[in-house]
């Protein structure tokens, strides 16, 4: 919603107002149009006025503590003592040429003994904080029932027993009035957060209408602290804040340009040194924790950072919500196709800048606005000279500086990296752990890609500037993991096949990429053997040249003798010198001989047209073994080009030749599910 709202404070009494249709206002013009919410809308806007802005009165029962608005919808929740009041945002048509907007009081959530200290609102999704406590609530449409009135006008959630809180204020004597009591710890997802003990009882205050939404609440999480017992030391003024929600949207694609899909949706609360941030969509589990230096006045999230204001520093935090997302939107992600970094990793701290007396901080798009209050006591304490000659100077400044001056107040509007380049800092930063080959190469190449990931699924980036930039930047990074999971001794290594995968890179170029020319002995790490294996094993159209095939078979023959025979049958190497090829087989029968090495020599005889090499190799067994051992390896009967199953060069010989062995073959391959019937006779036509 295009609108402010404010708490204001005048004579001792407490409103709350929106201030609205701004843009109806012409260059120059002052009009403005003081109104209760919801009434005579019309009137206010004639068409001799309609160029005014409106201050929209909105009276409440109760004084207002907390406001917040849902970015879904732009309808806002207010915050009173004992309860929660919904305003539905309306769009009003006044006539052809003006729109405005108007507000409607529709749900009040009753909660007995309950003072909220700051409230968000998102998507149904309600988040309120006391000093202590975290409840995370949805709203949910209820069932229908014969009598739609009542129902819509009472909807009280029922609730198990409570959770042992500890004694009670309550109960206490008089004399341990002093004592402070700190109830236990808790935490409390999904289901559980029933336990909680805080009855809420929703009412509400629309007309009831054949379109009337009836709610009721689901309790998502609680969670009950303690005062902070921290490094930092015992402190009693331990209050939570910066309570958020944050939506974050399906990824945007030509077709769904204009719609937004809420995809996942997460939670960040923050008492003075750590941070909390939660999964609230599907699941609603704890996923970072961040760990301050100094105490915390105030903390932001976005999609792609925390934001954290310090006594004097604004820090910046790495967020772990578009790696959650990710899989929220693709349940598969973690397979051999598609990869993303696991939603554990560890957290970062990226930058810390130095501001004096940070009080306040909020985040739009690539700008973080930031208020400070430099008190006089700062100031002076900062320009105070460190020699004792300058001791009368320093007197004369303390002399000036009055008690009751007004703290400096100033306001920053900061411009953030943008992701390309910050992306290529952080690519930069990694290759000085490169030669080293630790896990905070790939640690600093994963925060990259979390990063690049990010800007991808905003709303916003089909029609950002760095579109293509950061689409290259993403099949790069998912390049640089998979060099990382390739050469790097790691239990991921199965890492290595998505990230080339999505990288879009052929075997030709990781190749080049990976092993270094001339015919050095290389040492070959697990992933890259996996990726090679699994790549050369798939009907791929790719065809490697006649070097990178002997290049291939050089690395098996280090790597893994035994797949030689697999690899040999792989489409991907019909260029590869079968003089070599054999030479590598007969060293590997020395080793462990058997009916598949034994086929694929007799193919490779073929190819070099020694028909007598062949002879030699298909008398070493008999035909029923033969045909047994081509289940083995399909591959060097068939190959499948463009989806369509093709003969090999052995199959056509074996046509013309033994076409016995051929048919027993086939027939066994059927047999075995390795062959389908319509793929056999589609391979006899041929």
């Amino acid at each position: 919603g295009d609108y402010l709202v404010t708490i204001e404070e005048k004579s001792k009494a407490t409103f709350l107002r929106a201030y609205m249709n701004w843009r109806c206002m012409s260059a120059g013009s002052s009009r403005v149009c003081v109104r209760m919410v919801g009434h005579k809308m019309e009137e206010s806007y004639s068409e001799t006025l309609k160029e005014q802005m409106s201050i929209v009165e909105m009276p409440l029962s109760d004084p207002p503590l907390c406001i917040s608005c849902c970015p879904v919808t732009g309808d806002l929740l207010v915050g009173c003592k004992n309860k929660l009041v919904m305003f539905c945002l309306k769009y009003l048509v006044i006539n052809q040429n003006l729109t405005v907007l108007d507000f409607e009081r529709s749900l009040i959530l009753h909660i007995d003994n309950f003072v909220p200290a700051e409230v968000a609102f998102c998507a149904r999704h309600i988040a309120v904080t006391t000093e202590l406590d975290v409840l995370i609530l949805k709203l949910e449409l209820a069932k229908q029932s014969t009598d739609r009135t009542e129902q819509c006008a009472h909807g009280v959630s029922t609730l198990e027993k409570p959770v042992d809180e500890g004694p009670s204020t309550h109960t206490l004597p008089l004399e341990l009035d002093e004592f402070i009591v700190c109830q236990k710890p808790v935490e409390l997802l999904g289901e559980e957060s029933k336990l909680c003990g805080i009855p809420i009882t929703l009412e509400s205050t629309e007309l009831p209408t054949e379109d009337t939404k009836c709610f009721q609440a689901r309790y998502l999480l609680f969670r009950r602290f303690t005062p902070d017992q921290s490094p930092f030391g015992f402190c009693e003024e331990t209050k939570l804040h910066s309570v958020q929600l944050l939506p974050v949207f399906q990824t945007a694609h030509e077709e769904t340009e204009n719609k937004k899909e809420l995809l996942s949706l997460f939670c960040f609360f923050s008492l003075p040194h750590v941070g909390y941030l939660y999964s609230v969509g599907n699941l609603v589990e704890l996923i970072s924790t961040y760990q301050y230096s100094e105490r915390s006045e105030q903390a932001v999230l976005t999609p792609q950072f925390l934001h954290v204001v310090t006594s004097e520093n604004l820090q910046c935090f790495t967020v772990r919500c578009s790696a959650a997302a990710a899989r929220d939107e693709d349940p598969y992600i973690d397979t051999t196709v598609k990869a993303c970094p696991p939603v554990t990793l560890d957290v970062c701290t990226l930058r810390m800048q130095l501001f004096i007396g940070p009080r306040a901080i909020c985040h739009f798009k690539n700008h973080i606005i930031l208020l400070t209050k430099a008190d006089t006591e700062d100031i002076t304490e900062r320009r105070k000279p460190a020699r004792s000659m300058l001791s009368r100077k320093a007197d004369s400044i303390k002399s000036r500086t009055n008690s009751e001056s007004e703290p400096g107040w100033n306001l920053y509007i900061i411009n953030t990296v943008s992701t390309i380049q910050l992306y290529r800092e952080m690519v930069d930063y990694s290759r000085t752990y490169e030669n080293v080959k630790t896990e905070s190469c790939i640690h600093l190449l994963s925060e990259a890609h979390l990063l690049v990931r990010a800007a991808i699924m905003d709303p916003s980036f089909l029609k950002s500037e760095e579109k293509e930039e950061l689409e290259r930047a993403f099949r790069e990074s998912c390049a640089f993991l998979g060099d990382c999971y390739s050469r790097f001794d790691t239990k991921d290594y199965h890492l290595a096949l998505p990230y080339y995968r999505m990288s879009g890179l052929s075997m030709t170029e990781v190749l080049k990429r990976l092993v270094s020319e001339g015919d050095e002995i290389q040492r070959y790490e697990r992933g890259f053997i996996f990726y090679l294996t699994h790549s050369l094993n798939e009907d791929l159209n790719e065809e490697l040249s006649k070097e990178s095939a002997n290049k291939v078979l050089q690395i098996f023959y280090i790597a893994d003798p035994l797949q030689l025979p697999h690899i040999l049958c792989s489409p991907c190497m019909r260029n590869v010198c079968p003089l070599a090829a054999v030479k590598y087989l007969q060293k590997v029968e020395k080793i462990m001989p058997s009916v598949v090495l034994t086929l694929t020599k007799a193919f490779m005889a073929l190819k070099m047209g020694d028909l007598m090499m062949y002879e030699h190799e298909m008398d070493s067994y008999k035909e029923t073994i033969l045909a047994c051992g081509f289940i083995g390896q399909p591959k060097l009967l068939r190959q499948r080009k463009e989806g369509i199953v093709i003969p090999t060069e052995f199959a056509v010989h074996l046509k013309e030749m033994q076409p016995g062995l051929l048919v027993a073959a086939t027939v066994a391959l059927h047999e075995n599910s390795k062959m389908e019937l319509e793929e056999a006779d589609t391979f006899f036509k041929v």
